[in-house]
Protein backbone atom coordinates (compact mmCIF):
# COMPACT_ATOMS: atom_id res chain seq x y z
CA UNK A 1 0.00 0.00 0.00
CA UNK A 2 1.38 3.57 -0.90
CA UNK A 3 0.38 6.28 0.82
CA UNK A 4 1.12 9.65 -0.87
CA UNK A 5 0.99 12.35 1.71
CA UNK A 6 1.37 15.06 -0.50
CA UNK A 7 1.61 15.84 -4.37
CA UNK A 8 2.80 13.29 -6.34
CA UNK A 9 6.61 15.23 -6.99
CA UNK A 10 6.37 14.76 -3.11
CA UNK A 11 5.68 11.05 -2.96
CA UNK A 12 7.89 9.81 -5.70
CA UNK A 13 10.49 11.40 -3.54
CA UNK A 14 9.37 9.42 -0.22
CA UNK A 15 8.08 6.46 -0.23
CA UNK A 16 5.75 5.20 2.28
CA UNK A 17 4.48 1.37 2.48
CA UNK A 18 2.78 -0.76 5.20
CA UNK A 19 2.49 -4.80 5.24
CA UNK A 20 -0.33 -6.76 6.12
CA UNK A 21 1.94 -7.52 9.27
CA UNK A 22 2.45 -4.39 10.19
CA UNK A 23 5.50 -3.15 9.06
CA UNK A 24 6.23 0.54 7.35
CA UNK A 25 9.36 0.98 5.41
CA UNK A 26 9.70 4.74 4.34
CA UNK A 27 11.95 5.15 1.33
CA UNK A 28 13.95 7.77 0.10
CA UNK A 29 13.18 7.38 -3.50
CA UNK A 30 15.60 10.64 -5.14
CA UNK A 31 19.05 8.61 -6.14
CA UNK A 32 19.78 10.91 -8.89
CA UNK A 33 20.27 13.39 -5.58
CA UNK A 34 22.05 10.97 -3.73
CA UNK A 35 18.77 10.97 -1.62
CA UNK A 36 19.43 14.73 -0.44
CA UNK A 37 16.94 16.47 1.35
CA UNK A 38 15.15 19.71 1.21
CA UNK A 39 12.35 20.94 2.95
CA UNK A 40 9.28 20.07 1.17
CA UNK A 41 11.29 16.42 2.11
CA UNK A 42 11.34 17.27 5.68
CA UNK A 43 7.71 18.51 5.98
CA UNK A 44 6.79 14.97 4.04
CA UNK A 45 8.88 12.67 6.48
CA UNK A 46 7.36 14.51 9.56
CA UNK A 47 3.96 13.82 8.45
CA UNK A 48 4.61 10.40 7.65
CA UNK A 49 6.21 9.77 10.81
CA UNK A 50 3.58 11.59 12.48
CA UNK A 51 1.19 9.24 11.22
CA UNK A 52 2.88 6.08 12.21
CA UNK A 53 3.02 7.33 15.40
CA UNK A 54 -0.76 7.57 15.70
CA UNK A 55 -1.12 3.88 14.33
CA UNK A 56 -1.78 1.09 16.68
CA UNK A 57 -1.17 -1.59 13.54
CA UNK A 58 2.27 -0.18 12.92
CA UNK A 59 4.82 -2.43 14.88
CA UNK A 60 7.97 -1.56 13.32
CA UNK A 61 9.41 1.08 10.77
CA UNK A 62 12.07 0.67 8.52
CA UNK A 63 13.96 3.99 7.18
CA UNK A 64 15.57 3.11 3.76
CA UNK A 65 16.81 4.26 0.67
CA UNK A 66 16.57 3.42 -3.12
CA UNK A 67 20.14 3.88 -5.13
CA UNK A 68 23.86 4.08 -3.89
CA UNK A 69 23.59 6.43 -1.41
CA UNK A 70 21.40 6.19 1.73
CA UNK A 71 21.44 10.01 2.04
CA UNK A 72 24.03 12.95 1.31
CA UNK A 73 21.98 15.17 4.03
CA UNK A 74 20.76 18.79 2.64
CA UNK A 75 20.56 19.31 -0.70
CA UNK A 76 22.85 21.51 -1.78
CA UNK A 77 19.82 24.16 -4.01
CA UNK A 78 18.42 24.61 -0.66
CA UNK A 79 20.92 25.90 1.57
CA UNK A 80 22.18 28.01 -1.34
CA UNK A 81 18.31 29.09 -1.18
CA UNK A 82 18.57 29.26 2.84
CA UNK A 83 22.05 30.92 2.71
CA UNK A 84 19.74 34.49 1.19
CA UNK A 85 17.14 33.75 4.21
CA UNK A 86 16.96 35.76 6.80
CA UNK A 87 17.78 34.89 10.49
CA UNK A 88 14.08 34.61 11.14
CA UNK A 89 13.80 32.51 8.74
CA UNK A 90 16.21 30.22 8.75
CA UNK A 91 15.15 29.94 12.70
CA UNK A 92 11.52 28.05 11.27
CA UNK A 93 13.41 26.07 8.76
CA UNK A 94 15.93 24.88 11.41
CA UNK A 95 12.93 24.05 13.39
CA UNK A 96 11.39 22.51 11.00
CA UNK A 97 13.77 19.96 10.95
CA UNK A 98 14.46 19.80 14.81
CA UNK A 99 10.77 18.67 14.65
CA UNK A 100 11.17 15.80 12.27
CA UNK A 101 14.28 14.48 14.35
CA UNK A 102 12.14 14.58 17.16
CA UNK A 103 9.68 12.61 15.46
CA UNK A 104 11.46 10.21 14.29
CA UNK A 105 13.64 9.63 17.79
CA UNK A 106 10.68 9.64 19.84
CA UNK A 107 8.15 7.26 17.37
CA UNK A 108 6.56 4.75 19.72
CA UNK A 109 7.16 1.96 17.05
CA UNK A 110 10.78 0.19 17.41
CA UNK A 111 12.46 1.83 14.10
CA UNK A 112 15.29 0.19 12.17
CA UNK A 113 17.62 2.13 9.56
CA UNK A 114 18.51 0.01 6.44
CA UNK A 115 22.24 1.71 5.47
CA UNK A 116 23.35 0.86 1.89
CA UNK A 117 25.79 3.37 1.32
CA UNK A 118 26.42 7.05 2.36
CA UNK A 119 25.05 8.94 4.87
CA UNK A 120 26.34 12.20 5.55
CA UNK A 121 26.03 15.42 7.67
CA UNK A 122 21.69 15.09 8.27
CA UNK A 123 21.52 11.49 7.23
CA UNK A 124 23.77 10.29 10.63
CA UNK A 125 21.34 12.47 12.50
CA UNK A 126 18.38 9.95 11.23
CA UNK A 127 20.56 7.06 11.97
CA UNK A 128 20.69 8.34 15.30
CA UNK A 129 17.63 8.59 15.75
CA UNK A 130 16.73 5.06 14.81
CA UNK A 131 16.41 2.16 17.68
CA UNK A 132 18.55 -0.16 15.53
CA UNK A 133 20.88 0.43 12.72
CA UNK A 134 21.76 -2.02 10.05
CA UNK A 135 24.53 -1.28 7.61
CA UNK A 136 26.21 -2.53 4.46
CA UNK A 137 29.69 -2.75 5.01
CA UNK A 138 30.02 -0.07 1.99
CA UNK A 139 28.10 2.37 4.04
CA UNK A 140 30.18 5.39 5.27
CA UNK A 141 29.26 8.21 7.52
CA UNK A 142 30.00 12.09 7.50
CA UNK A 143 29.15 14.68 9.86
CA UNK A 144 30.77 17.09 7.14
CA UNK A 145 28.93 20.72 8.07
CA UNK A 146 31.92 22.15 9.31
CA UNK A 147 33.06 21.86 5.67
CA UNK A 148 30.71 24.75 4.58
CA UNK A 149 31.19 26.44 7.54
CA UNK A 150 28.49 25.25 9.56
CA UNK A 151 27.32 22.81 12.90
CA UNK A 152 25.65 19.65 13.19
CA UNK A 153 23.37 21.77 15.56
CA UNK A 154 19.99 19.81 14.83
CA UNK A 155 21.07 16.29 14.91
CA UNK A 156 23.75 16.66 17.96
CA UNK A 157 21.86 15.73 20.55
CA UNK A 158 20.84 12.36 18.57
CA UNK A 159 24.10 11.78 17.63
CA UNK A 160 26.02 12.81 20.87
CA UNK A 161 23.76 10.20 22.23
CA UNK A 162 24.48 7.52 19.71
CA UNK A 163 28.46 7.81 19.48
CA UNK A 164 29.42 9.61 23.02
CA UNK A 165 30.57 13.15 23.81
CA UNK A 166 34.19 11.84 23.10
CA UNK A 167 33.55 11.13 19.54
CA UNK A 168 31.33 14.14 18.94
CA UNK A 169 34.28 16.53 19.93
CA UNK A 170 36.21 14.68 17.38
CA UNK A 171 33.88 14.45 14.43
CA UNK A 172 31.78 17.19 14.60
CA UNK A 173 35.02 18.96 14.22
CA UNK A 174 37.52 16.61 11.63
CA UNK A 175 34.55 16.01 9.45
CA UNK A 176 36.58 12.64 8.57
CA UNK A 177 34.46 10.13 6.57
CA UNK A 178 34.64 7.00 8.43
CA UNK A 179 33.02 3.33 7.46
CA UNK A 180 30.54 0.96 8.61
CA UNK A 181 33.45 -0.86 10.91
CA UNK A 182 34.47 2.30 12.86
CA UNK A 183 30.77 3.58 13.03
CA UNK A 184 29.84 0.26 14.96
CA UNK A 185 32.75 0.55 17.26
CA UNK A 186 31.48 4.24 17.76
CA UNK A 187 27.67 3.20 18.49
CA UNK A 188 26.26 4.56 15.67
CA UNK A 189 25.71 1.04 13.71
CA UNK A 190 24.45 -2.05 15.33
CA UNK A 191 25.55 -4.79 13.10
CA UNK A 192 27.13 -4.40 9.75
CA UNK A 193 26.60 -7.37 6.88
CA UNK A 194 28.07 -7.52 3.46
CA UNK A 195 25.87 -5.71 1.18
CA UNK A 196 24.07 -8.22 -0.66
CA UNK A 197 22.98 -9.26 3.08
CA UNK A 198 21.70 -6.26 3.86
CA UNK A 199 17.84 -6.87 3.17
CA UNK A 200 18.16 -10.28 4.37
CA UNK A 201 19.71 -8.83 8.09
CA UNK A 202 17.30 -6.33 8.13
CA UNK A 203 13.88 -9.31 7.61
CA UNK A 204 15.58 -11.42 10.17
CA UNK A 205 15.59 -8.35 12.90
CA UNK A 206 11.83 -7.95 11.39
CA UNK A 207 11.00 -11.60 12.55
CA UNK A 208 12.50 -11.17 15.79
CA UNK A 209 10.54 -7.77 16.74
CA UNK A 210 7.94 -9.34 15.33
CA UNK A 211 7.85 -12.48 17.96
CA UNK A 212 7.64 -10.00 20.49
CA UNK A 213 4.34 -8.18 22.72
CA UNK A 214 3.81 -4.99 20.10
CA UNK A 215 2.84 -3.18 23.49
CA UNK A 216 5.25 -4.27 25.53
CA UNK A 217 7.95 -2.90 22.95
CA UNK A 218 6.59 0.48 23.18
CA UNK A 219 6.81 0.55 26.59
CA UNK A 220 9.87 -0.93 27.01
CA UNK A 221 11.47 1.59 24.14
CA UNK A 222 9.30 4.14 26.37
CA UNK A 223 10.76 2.73 29.82
CA UNK A 224 14.41 3.21 28.13
CA UNK A 225 14.17 6.83 27.65
CA UNK A 226 12.14 7.28 30.98
CA UNK A 227 14.98 5.82 33.35
CA UNK A 228 18.06 7.17 31.40
CA UNK A 229 20.62 8.97 33.25
CA UNK A 230 18.44 8.89 36.37
CA UNK A 231 19.38 8.85 39.78
CA UNK A 232 18.67 5.14 41.36
CA UNK A 233 16.11 6.19 43.71
CA UNK A 234 13.37 5.40 46.12
CA UNK A 235 11.26 7.13 43.27
CA UNK A 236 12.57 5.62 40.69
CA UNK A 237 12.31 1.97 42.19
CA UNK A 238 8.84 3.06 42.71
CA UNK A 239 8.41 4.34 39.28
CA UNK A 240 10.15 1.15 37.38
CA UNK A 241 8.03 -1.60 40.12
CA UNK A 242 4.42 -0.07 39.21
CA UNK A 243 5.75 -0.64 35.75
CA UNK A 244 6.28 -3.84 35.73
CA UNK A 245 2.80 -4.55 37.62
CA UNK A 246 0.45 -2.86 35.25
CA UNK A 247 1.94 -4.68 32.59
CA UNK A 248 1.49 -8.03 34.34
CA UNK A 249 -2.34 -8.10 34.51
CA UNK A 250 -2.62 -6.10 30.63
CA UNK A 251 -4.19 -8.21 27.91
CA UNK A 252 -0.62 -9.00 26.49
CA UNK A 253 0.85 -9.43 29.93
CA UNK A 254 -1.36 -11.89 30.43
CA UNK A 255 -1.09 -13.56 27.27
CA UNK A 256 2.32 -13.83 26.74
CA UNK A 257 2.80 -15.26 30.57
CA UNK A 258 -0.08 -17.73 29.37
CA UNK A 259 1.24 -19.03 26.47
CA UNK A 260 5.09 -19.96 27.97
CA UNK A 261 3.17 -21.96 30.45
CA UNK A 262 0.73 -23.46 28.28
CA UNK A 263 3.74 -23.92 25.89
CA UNK A 264 2.34 -22.29 22.56
CA UNK A 265 2.81 -19.20 20.68
CA UNK A 266 1.03 -16.11 22.15
CA UNK A 267 -1.22 -14.66 19.89
CA UNK A 268 0.57 -11.55 18.24
CA UNK A 269 3.10 -14.22 17.09
CA UNK A 270 -0.38 -16.09 15.15
CA UNK A 271 -1.34 -12.48 13.76
CA UNK A 272 1.96 -11.78 12.68
CA UNK A 273 2.44 -14.73 10.85
CA UNK A 274 -0.86 -13.62 8.93
CA UNK A 275 0.34 -10.87 6.88
CA UNK A 276 3.33 -10.47 4.78
CA UNK A 277 6.41 -7.92 4.28
CA UNK A 278 4.79 -6.27 0.91
CA UNK A 279 7.95 -3.38 1.30
CA UNK A 280 10.36 -3.74 -2.13
CA UNK A 281 13.83 -4.22 -1.76
CA UNK A 282 14.92 -0.49 -1.20
CA UNK A 283 18.77 -1.23 -2.32
CA UNK A 284 17.71 -0.31 -5.42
Amino acid sequence: MSIDTADSNKSKKVLYTVSDNGVATVTFNNAEKHNAFDDIIIKTLTDIFNDIAKRDDIKIMVLAANGKSFSAGADLAWMKRMAGYSYEDNLKDATKLAQMLKALNFMPQATIAKIQGAAFGGAVGLASCCDIVIASNKASFCLSEVKLGLIPATISPYVVNAIGLKASRRYFQTAERFFADKAMQLGLVDEVVEAEELTPAVDKMIATLLNNSPKAMRQAKQLAFDVAYQDINEQLLSDTSARIASIRVSSEGQEGLSAFFDKRSPAWQQSATTGSHLSKDSEG
